[in-house]
Order: structure tokens, then sequence, then C-alpha cells
């Protein structure tokens, strides 16, 4: 059965001289050669792709040179304190040092005496006379005076006074001196008793060197002072602590 528009091709192909092959219009085809029309306008800009896959790594790039030192910053804020470390382990004995030097051992200061009336002091004494206590049984340092009946101060401090005396014919009264001051005064009635009394009495006293301290009659009726074989009278005294200042021992 032959085509509608088979006439049509056939007339077609023989304006234009071209040979057309029968058989291909027959079958409603018509040859890409048998006619070339105006190129067509451009189409409208297409949709954008979505984005392509990453690209390769690109090759190393060469070393640049060495940059200038810049200058030092500020100093930064103090940071907060940590914790504290753990406590390390213990040291190793360190070396015995060398012996030092022998120090000087201060010696304590001393001073005492002690001594007592002889049976051979006349008695009795006048008022104002200091009592000789010409019997010195203790006397190391020489500070007590048995010819004058005094002790002079040779290191200052503060002393301890003692007297002991035997009451025998008449009452007893006499004053610790120092410096021509009286310190403390002592008194014993005697009432013409058979046997001898007593009297004693101390002070504590604050010396300077060249300071004295004696015994001495206070009243000229009252210097029943006794002493014999069988009973003494005495006066004694003794440091108890200096004020020196350079002793690491007394300072």
């Amino acid at each position: 059965m032959t085509s509608p528009g088979f006439p049509a091709l056939l007339l077609l192909s023989v304006v234009c001289g071209l040979h057309v092959d029968l058989s291909d219009l027959e079958d409603n085809k018509i040859p890409p050669s048998l006619c070339t029309g105006h190129p067509g306008i451009p189409g409208s800009p297409g949709v954008h792709g979505g984005p392509g896959h990453p690209g390769r790594d690109g090759r190393d790039g060469r070393d640049a040179a060495p940059a200038e030192k810049g200058e030092k910053g500020d100093r930064g804020q103090p940071g907060e304190l940590g914790v504290r470390g753990f406590t390390g382990d213990r040291g190793d004995p360190g070396e015995k040092g060398e012996r030092g030097k022998e120090g000087a051992c201060p010696v304590a200061p001393k001073s005492a005496f002690s001594a007592k009336l002889s049976e051979t002091v006349s008695t009795p004494l006048a008022v104002g006379d200091a009592v000789r206590f010409d019997k010195v049984t203790l006397n190391e340092q020489g500070d007590y005076h048995q010819d004058t009946g005094r002790f002079t101060c040779k290191i200052p401090g503060v002393y301890y006074f003692a007297v002991h005396a035997t009451v025998y014919r008449a009452s007893l009264q006499f004053d610790l001196m120092k410096n021509g001051h009286t310190t403390a005064s002592y008194f014993q009635f005697y009432g013409n008793w058979p046997k001898p009394a007593s009297l004693s009495g101390g002070s504590l006293l604050h010396l300077v060197p060249g300071d004295q301290v004696w015994v001495q009659m206070a009243l000229g009726e009252y210097s029943g002072i006794y002493s014999s074989s069988k009973t003494d009278s005495t006066f004694s005294g003794f440091l108890i602590y200096s004020d020196w200042k350079h002793s690491s021992v007394f300072a």
C-alpha cells in the first residue's frame, strides 16, 4: 500500500534533483541529505549541575626561606597554682663536716665569804663601829676584808647577806649597812639570863662594783654581841646572780 505522502516526496526529489531511493520513501523515511534547513535558535541555559568530585591533592610546595626573628612578646599573666606534688624520697646522708674550733667555756662569776667573831675581840663596841668578824672561814675571791669587817663588791648583781649573833651580858641591836646607809636593823633583848640568847637576820641587796656592806653597832647600851669556843657570831654573804651582760650564760 502506497503512503499518502509518497507523491509529494517524489515531486520534491525531482525538483531538487536528488536521487531518492524509492524503498526509503515507501517506508516514510526522509534521508538526512534530502534537504538542509537553517540553524535553529539557541536553547535556554540548562540547570546548574551538582558539585563535582573532590580533586586530587596537589604536589608539595618548595621550602620557603627562614623568616626573621620577631620581637619578644609581653610577659604573660602568672598561671594558677598547681596541685602540690608528692613528697620526694629522702636523700642520702651528707658527708660529715670538719670538726669546729674549740670554743671558750664561760666561767660563772663567783663571790662568797663567811667569817666569825673571834674570842679575842674586845667588847663592848662603840656606836657606829663596824663589827670586825676577824676569823675568816671562806673568802676565796678576797672580797671580804677582816681588818675592816667590810665586804667590797667586784661583780655586779644580787647578793644575800646573813648575820647570826650570840647575845650575852647585854641586849643587842645592830644594823646591816650599805655604803653608810642602814638597809636592815635587828634587836634582841637580854634579861640577865644564865645562858646566852641569839639574834639572826638576813637581807637581799643589789650591788655594783665598789659598793661596801658591813655590820654596825646601832646603840651603845645594846652591844651584847658575844663569841666563845661553844657559841659563835658570824657574818656571811654570797652572789645569787650576776648582772654581767657579756656572758652567754648570764645574759
